[in-house]
């Protein structure tokens, strides 16, 4: 059965992701960093290279950086996992990754 799209809309594309995750932009460069084994990379990047994850929709997980969320802390990061939007995260520099994967129920490195 053909599905009606109308307005000019692409057909579907697939993606592999299982969660997606958004990062503020704008927070990320207010902390400038503070994430990652030398303490010097934004989140979205220190989080997708400790996760191990392919780049775009093959992955298991997206982490996309968006623009600002609104909720522009002091000294940390808003983080809305996907799967889960009514909780948002605040993530400080150098909170462990391991931890922060657990909680946003990304899948494990390896």
């Amino acid at each position: 059965m053909e599905t009606a799209r109308s307005g000019g809309l692409k057909p579907l594309v697939r993606s592999n992701w299982q969660n997606a995750v958004l990062v503020c932009r704008k927070c990320s460069k207010k902390v400038g960093g503070g994430f990652g084994p030398e303490g010097e990379e934004r989140l979205a990047k220190a989080l997708r290279k400790h996760l191990a994850l392919k780049k775009g929709r093959k992955a298991a997980a997206g982490v996309v950086e968006v623009d600002c969320l609104g909720v522009c802390p002091k000294g940390a990061v808003t983080v809305v996992n996907g799967a889960a939007s009514r909780d948002w995260l605040l993530v400080r520099p150098g909170a462990d990754l391991d931890e922060l994967a657990r909680e946003l129920d990304l899948p494990s490195p390896g």
